[in-house]
């Protein structure tokens, strides 16, 4: 399972370098069946297909 969450991590980081806004990098992820959901004790990348939350946002 970690490896899984570092090449999530890995992919989440690599699209934020690529993207040149937020929103260009939230539209790259759920290319990738992620998302982005904030709350109040931070940000997780989410599963677009099943609506769980994969990590903690490394960004």
């Amino acid at each position: 399972m970690n490896m899984d969450i570092e090449t999530i991590r890995d992919v989440v980081m690599r699209e934020r370098r690529l993207a040149v806004s937020e929103r260009e990098w939230k539209h790259r992820l759920r290319g990738y069946g992620y998302a982005i959901r904030d709350s109040e004790t931070g940000s997780y990348v989410t599963s677009v297909l099943k609506g769980e939350d994969l990590c903690a946002c490394p960004v």
